[in-house]
């Protein structure tokens, strides 16, 4: 079976560890990745880290940072080199990038799917609805990535069949068994520093909370200066820790030294958690989770960690003191979350689980 993927989140080094089990599954794969991606965090170049079995293409991107128009110029030249049976094509089905590699899979007889995160009802202007409903016409299959994105896009017309897969698992040998608290207990949170993350809940909760903590945030975006502000309004700024980032290989060495994990999401008009792909990174290294009720993130959690109602500053802040003064809760928590990983999350599941749909395209 001959795949070609397109994936500009495949920068990530960790990302490539799904690939990596894709080609042990006996697939003949081609991925095309640029050379770095660009967003409100900065340049992120291509990390080079899980590559073998598979044929990793770099190709120059065209507007490189524009989630919905960047493209490949030169994809047509891998698709006569590589001769691919499947397209899986890893972006919205409204991106110019994903329209551009349905049309030449057409052209090249190979059968196309595209990969849907979106999970608010959202209604493009032209071009981007005429490419929607264009790739929905010429798509064999579409991968969603939580379960209200299968909603959307059956509501705005995609008629073929449709499969909810996480877009990537972890690899539970490259994550690090964090260590039962001890002062000070470390709350963390890993992720783009914008409003939507709610990472000023966090930093509230914080603040009324006893005994000896500290926060350490991994990540940056345009809300920083606000929550650096914030934190010094509250009193806390000396326990409030900016970390940059790293590169994603060194990300399981930072979240071992955690003690527990939270993702405070807000959901807006627009936007609302597509997944949260960090509490399974954390679950799996045995740090307890705590999330707001945002979008698919209680679905994430399951029983394995706590759920607030977002924005609920009290609630969140009773959640860190239960983990702070009850190890035996830290504990049970800690071991549902790697259970939970272990039986639904791993990079050789989503595989598996993203191989059986190739198979199914190519003998309906």
């Amino acid at each position: 079976m001959r795949v070609l993927m397109i994936s500009k989140a495949c920068v990530q080094g960790l990302f490539q560890r799904k690939l990596e089990e894709i080609a042990r599954l006996g697939v003949e794969l081609t991925v095309v990745v640029p050379p770095g991606w660009r967003d409100e965090r900065g340049w992120m170049a291509l990390e080079r880290v899980y590559t073998d079995g598979y044929d990793l293409r770099v190709l120059p991107m065209a507007l490189n940072g524009n989630f919905h128009l960047h493209f490949y110029p030169r994809l047509r030249r891998i698709f006569f080199q590589s001769q691919p049976q499947v397209v899986h094509i890893d972006e919205e089905p409204y991106n110019l990038a994903t329209w551009h590699a349905v049309r030449l899979a057409r052209r090249a007889g190979a059968k196309a799917l595209f990969f849907a995160w979106q999970n608010h009802q959202r209604r493009y202007p032209p071009p981007f609805s005429w490419w929607e409903q264009d790739v929905f016409r010429h798509s064999a299959y579409a991968i969603a990535g939580n379960h209200d994105a299968i909603g959307v896009i059956r509501n705005k017309g995609y008629p073929g069949p449709a499969y909810v897969i996480p877009q990537f698992g972890v690899d539970p040998a490259l994550y690090q068994s964090a260590q039962p608290p001890e002062e000070p207990f470390v709350i963390g949170y890993v992720g783009r520093l914008v409003p939507e993350k709610g990472v000023g809940d966090l930093l509230q909760a914080a603040s009324r909370l006893a005994g000896a903590w500290q926060v350490r945030l991994l990540g940056d975006g345009p809300d920083k200066e606000r929550l650096v502000s914030l934190a010094k309004m509250l009193g806390i700024a000396d326990r409030v820790h900016f970390d940059p980032w790293m590169p994603s290989p060194q990300v399981p060495g930072y979240l071992a030294q955690l003690h527990a994990l939270v993702l405070p999401s807000h959901t807006l008009p627009n936007w609302k958690e597509q997944f949260g792909r960090v509490l399974t990174e954390a679950m799996v290294s045995g740090v307890p989770v705590v999330g707001s009720d945002s979008g698919e993130i209680p679905n994430v959690i399951g029983d394995a960690g706590l759920v607030y109602p977002e924005g609920d500053v009290e609630r969140l802040a009773a959640h860190l003191s239960d983990l702070m003064s009850q190890p035996d809760l830290w504990a049970r928590l800690a071991q549902q979350g790697k259970e939970r990983v272990l039986a639904h999350y791993t990079q050789a599941q989503v595989a598996q689980e993203t191989v059986r749909v190739y198979k199914e395209m190519l003998s309906s």
